[in-house]
């Protein structure tokens, strides 16, 4: 390879987004639909867990939204053989350990305080983002992040007051939602070059060299029932094929921390389902705590400066 092919061929750590200015209709559709799907899967998750065990949920939505991704044939466009170890890396870190990881840890820690501590996301996307690119977010992005996380801790707040937690359970948390921002800063420079369908297909194939042993590992003790199976399409399909992809290309187009803040939106998405669906009842800081994300998001969306 020629000095300039390689040069060409190099590709950072992270890169900034193309579209440094104010969020459009594209941006904040695409954040609707990340945080509608993702906000849905705990659904479908507890619906698979009656009959199947952790790891045989992990080993569908991962085998599911392999097989939806590979059906789109701009999925299997070619992506230079340099960059395969960076995307096998990021189908490790971004899919199979914090798949393996959530239902490990919630032996050990409720479900609150693990959707609390995953609020943390953008925070971390935006340390990543940081040291990556030697250079400290916009007091706009930042201000906004703030926020959006106390208005997540706010919409925490009724179901913590009960909730338990041990220090490896809350640790094993940490560690996914660390990976997580490591892997939305990866994601950027991928996406950006290959578009978000190449990479993701990619990096789910490799997440499932991970998880088919810890899926068949778990097949002894699950049972079957259909309610469960059929929860597992749109868990599969939509939750870990489309999100997904979903979510890279909106790192691509505004970076890391501020695609990011989509996940401040999943538990406001939990509460509409569980107010239309199960006829749950708002609480006051619930209601309080929408307000702030709303109001992060809109800071945290403007141009950057």
């Amino acid at each position: 390879m020629s000095e300039s092919q390689r040069s060409t061929s190099r590709m950072p750590a992270t890169a900034t987004g193309t579209n440094r200015e104010a969020f459009g209709s594209s941006e904040w559709l695409l954040l609707a639909s990340v945080a509608a799907i993702w906000g849905s899967s705990f659904f479908f998750m507890d619906v698979g867990l009656e009959a199947f065990r952790p790891g045989v949920v992990t080993l569908a939505r991962v085998g599911l939204g392999a097989l939806t991704l590979a059906l789109i044939p701009r999925s299997r466009a070619p992506v230079d053989r340099e960059h395969l170890p960076r995307i096998a890396l990021l189908g490790v870190i971004w899919i199979a350990i914090p798949m393996i990881i959530f239902p490990v840890a919630q032996q050990w820690i409720d479900s609150s305080v693990a959707g609390m501590l995953n609020a943390a996301m953008p925070i971390f996307s935006a340390i990543w983002a940081t040291i990556l690119l030697r250079a400290f977010p916009g007091w706009r992005q930042t201000l906004g992040i703030g926020i959006g996380f106390v208005g997540v801790i706010a919409i925490s707040i009724p179901e913590l007051v009960d909730s338990s937690a041990t220090a490896v359970g809350v640790g094993l948390v940490l560690l996914a939602v660390i990976l997580y921002g490591l892997s939305t800063n990866l994601t950027v420079p991928l996406q950006q070059r290959y578009g978000a369908l190449p990479v993701l297909l990619r990096a789910q194939l490799a997440a499932l060299v991970i998880v088919v042993p810890y899926g068949l590992l778990h097949l002894n003790g699950s049972t079957w029932a259909w309610n469960s199976a059929l929860a597992m399409i749109p868990l599969g399909a939509l939750g870990t094929g489309l999100a997904f992809v979903l979510m890279g290309t909106l790192a691509g187009r505004v970076g890391a921390a501020r695609s990011s803040i989509a996940i401040y939106f999943v538990p406001i998405v939990a509460i509409i389902l569980g107010v239309a669906v199960l006829d749950e009842s708002i609480k006051p800081a619930a209601i309080i705590g929408t307000a702030l994300v709303l109001i992060g998001a809109a800071i945290a969306s403007r141009k950057e400066t």
